[in-house]
């Protein structure tokens, strides 16, 4: 069995408008919701095998969190410069190339793909997923490659203002 969590970035700042996009880093709201999901997804019990992370700094800050939350150093995340400025069918393609012998990978991204390659796996529409939302899919397959729409499944999906306090 093979489990992905998508999961977006937190939310991003906005403070410096001549920042390039690749470099902006968290706001407040995102400093304060990323290690609060992290505890969220690590208290049930999932344990990721790898976590994979745009090269964005809003997104690999967010993927540091989640891998301090885990016990994972930081230096452990692979940074894939794929999954910048990302297309649903590219998500595919990188879930594809995983290496089996990881079982749980967490994936750190961007909208709108990630609603996109979400809504492959969800029986119900999901129209956005929220800053820092996580959704989770599951696909009984020994292989990543096998890892799809007929496969998979969506077996969650949290985001902040569902599950954090203000």
């Amino acid at each position: 069995m093979k489990k992905l969590f998508l999961i977006r970035h937190a939310k991003s700042s906005w403070d410096d408008p001549g920042l390039q996009d690749i470099d902006r880093s968290l706001s407040s709201r995102g400093l304060r919701d990323a290690p609060q999901m992290a505890v969220l997804l690590q208290g049930m019990g999932i344990h990721p095998d790898r976590l994979v992370s745009s090269p964005a700094n809003r997104a690999f800050t967010t993927a540091s969190f989640f891998a301090a939350a885990f016990g994972i150093p930081a230096s452990s995340i692979v940074v894939d410069d794929n999954i910048y400025e990302a297309m649903p069918q590219d998500i595919v393609r990188i879930v594809h190339q995983l290496d089996d012998k990881y079982d749980t990978v967490l994936l750190f991204g961007h909208n709108p793909t990630l609603t996109s390659v979400a809504n492959m796996f969800a029986e119900a529409y999901i129209p956005n997923v929220p800053t820092c939302g996580i959704v989770g899919v599951q696909a009984e397959v020994a292989h990543w490659k096998e890892f799809n729409q007929s496969t998979g499944r969506l077996i969650g999906f949290y985001f902040p203002k569902q599950h954090l306090q203000e």
